[in-house]
């Protein structure tokens, strides 16, 4: 047997390949170390890998048919090791579609559990067939599809953003253009985002974090409740790593890879915007025993997914399995799934979803140095791309502050979440955790990778209430989810300001806006990355779901008209991200001010540094620093007071040169909350803040 390089299949006269044949087809060994299917200039490159199976075969199928037309076992001579490679020459890769069927012992008590007749997806697939329509349920088997990439990505730079540089935007893609009232040509696609740019842009935010966009299929368990029918919406059951989800093109897009995508991206580049996948590679949608099989469990059951030992499987997910994360051929999978999207989709960075899953040993038991965390952190491909955990798993794992980093991972910080929500509302119990998180967390991420990169700091994601349900409601509502309201946490940290749901009570309304105003604002100012839900600034609702992985209708949907209603909530959000753009003294760390005022304090009622107990209300946070772009010292004083009653504030000492200035303040003097380019002088040594308000001020030389 002969081998040659991938260059040589390019270059060499189809004349000089020693040939077999198998089923009709001309064949040849393959090349070995390219996963997946890819296409060559005069054949196609199948190389699939299983290690405890005993035989495989590749299934040509007609497009859009159930049965093979074709069937070439791969011959032992084109195996090495545990791989299987063939290079099949006069194959059109517009006409046909693939599959495998692997051999091998039957004995699900080892985890065992080969079947021939099954047609199982190829786990390298770039493409998954019959998956475009979205709805639409599924009638035959997985199939893939062979892609070529023709897309140009020019000479693009790679992103070089730090982290605390980003203001992230977390979107669902499908959701936030579906609505009637999005206005755009290609609702619920990649297109419609990308004609949303203009507003991204309008709004200040430079990173958009999507929701799942590998293939999925939204029809997989669906049920009816209440006459309306049930999806998997979000996305979170992956059927295939390497594919983009086809329903979310405009355009049929049958052999081009990802082009729709691509654009998006390639345009959300130009303008300034990095991507932020989420990815979910802490299960599949294969399920536990009882689910299906039609990928990963065909071809090495016992080596993807974390099994018993009795066969079962651990479910440190909550959705049936847990893929097996720090085997090394899982490990391989993932590395080389996240080097595709890095190189051929010019992705910025991932959001791992359940992260802490990526540490647990193969019986399930946490590591101390999980070698797949290590790899993804020294990866040379992965390099630049920021790696985002949520650090914490459904089996009772968690790691906020504690994540295995190596100075690369950066993580959702779930404590500045739940400490906030308390102490905006008036919680005084979490006022000195409160100073804490604001400040950058340095009890948990202090000496980490560089401290205010690896925290990113949030109220509201697409798991829980939005922002305005998080002051409109006391308890859940997912009753439309069909589980009797048990699904969804029930650890809100919400207030419903009085009444509960929509109310016509207007004092009520302003104080449900101003709440969110504080929240905004309190986000804005605090160090580490801020991120907050689409539709946040301008007061989407779900109608208190704060489960709604399955509602592929108005309850999830981005309503944008809300825009309209509440310009004047966009109009804050839009001026608190420049104010945080243009003031690096919040961001991080500077050299020490000319004016001798400190890094950061944590103050008091009176402007001067205050330890904060469970009795404090009202609290300032002082971050300043020297500003060496600008020249000058940089100065930032946020107030905040929780409390239901106005408090008389005295603002921090600064030299005669130097006056305050108030920037914003939520409370709505005058009529208006925020004073972008034409600030008010903060006069008199007191400012009364109204109850349950923030303000902002800045120290500038005075004129």
């Amino acid at each position: 047997m002969k081998f040659v390089t991938q260059e040589a299949v390019h270059s060499l006269p189809l004349s000089l390949f020693p040939l077999g044949e198998i089923a009709g087809f001309p064949v040849r060994p393959g090349l070995y170390e390219m996963n997946g299917a890819t296409p060559l200039q005069n054949g196609v490159n199948f190389t699939v890998h299983t290690h405890y199976g005993t035989g495989c075969s590749l299934l040509l199928f007609r497009r859009e048919e159930e049965e093979p037309y074709a069937v070439l076992p791969f011959p032992e001579e084109y195996k090495i090791g545990k791989v299987y490679s063939m290079i099949v020459f006069g194959l059109n890769i517009e006409e046909f579609e693939y599959a495998y069927s692997v051999d091998g012992p039957w004995d699900p008590a080892r985890g065992l559990i080969f079947d021939r007749k099954k047609v199982l997806l190829d786990p390298y697939a770039k493409a998954v067939t019959g998956m475009r329509e979205w709805g639409k349920n599924r009638t035959r088997s997985y199939h893939a599809r062979v892609v070529r990439n023709s897309f140009d990505w020019g000479d693009m730079p790679q992103s070089s953003r730090e982290m605390s540089e980003l203001v992230i935007y977390e979107l669902h893609v499908r959701g936030f253009t579906r609505h009637p009232s999005s206005g755009v040509q290609n609702p619920g696609t990649f297109a419609g985002l990308e004609e949303k740019i203009p507003y991204l842009k309008r709004l200040g935010v430079n990173a958009v974090e999507l929701m799942p966009v590998f293939e999925f299929d939204e029809t997989m368990g669906a049920r009816e409740v209440d006459g309306r029918r049930l999806l998997d919406y979000w996305g979170y059951n992956t059927v295939s790593f390497f594919s983009p989800n086809t329903s979310y093109t405009a355009a049929v897009e049958y052999n081009r890879e990802g082009q729709e995508l691509k654009r998006l991206i390639k345009s959300l580049h130009a303008n300034g915007i990095e991507v932020i996948l989420d990815v979910v590679f802490n299960h599949t949608a294969e399920g536990n025993e009882k689910g299906p099989v039609f990928s990963f469990k065909g071809f090495d059951n016992r080596v993807y997914y974390m099994l018993t030992p009795d066969g079962y499987y651990y479910n440190f997910s909550g959705c049936g399995n847990t893929l097996n994360c720090n085997h090394p051929i899982v490990q391989q999978m993932i590395v080389e799934c996240l080097r595709y999207w890095t190189v051929h989709y010019r992705v910025d960075g991932f959001r791992f979803d359940l992260a802490s899953i990526l540490g647990r040993n193969e019986d399930g038991s946490p590591m101390n140095n999980p070698p797949l965390l290590q790899r993804l952190a020294f990866d040379p491909v992965l390099g630049n791309v920021k790696l985002i955990a949520e650090a914490w798993d459904a089996g009772g794992l968690y790691q906020v502050g504690r994540f295995p980093a190596w100075k690369r991972w950066a993580e959702w910080n779930g404590k500045y979440r739940d400490c906030l929500r308390d102490f905006l509302k008036c919680g005084p119990w979490a006022a000195r955790e409160a100073a804490m998180r604001i400040t950058g967390s340095r009890d948990l991420y202090e000496g980490g990778y560089a401290g205010y990169n690896s925290c990113v700091n949030f109220l509201t994601c697409h798991d829980g209430f939005t922002l305005y349900d998080l002051y409109a409601y006391n308890r859940k509502h997912n009753e439309a989810n069909g589980w009797n309201n048990t699904d969804g946490t029930d650890d809100n940290r919400s207030w419903n300001c009085g009444q509960e749901g929509d109310t016509c009570n207007e004092e009520i309304n302003r104080l449900r806006l101003r709440m969110i105003r504080n929240a905004c604002a309190v986000l804005m100012c605090s160090r580490g990355t801020p991120m907050f839900l689409a539709g946040d600034e301008f007061c989407n609702t779900q109608f208190g779901n704060n489960n709604p992985y399955c509602q592929d209708n108005e309850i999830s949907w981005l309503d944008w008209g809300l825009l309209e209603k509440h310009q004047e909530m966009f109009e804050f959000f839009r001026f608190m991200i420049a104010f945080r753009m243009s003031h690096p003294a919040i961001r991080r760390s500077l050299p020490g001010a000319v004016c001798g005022l400190p890094a950061v304090k944590i103050c008091g009622t009176e402007g001067e540094e205050q330890e904060i107990d469970e009795n404090t209300s009202t609290m300032g946070i002082l971050f300043s620093g020297y500003d060496r772009e600008q020249g000058r010292d940089d100065v930032v004083y946020l107030v905040i007071n929780t409390h239901w009653e106005d408090r008389s504030v005295s603002l921090p000492k600064i030299p005669r040169y130097m006056r305050w200035l108030l920037s914003c303040d939520t409370f709505g003097r005058s009529g208006r909350c925020c004073y972008e380019g034409q600030e008010r002088p903060a006069t008199g040594e007191h400012y009364v803040m109204k109850g349950r308000t923030a303000a902002v001020f800045t120290a500038e030389q005075g004129l």
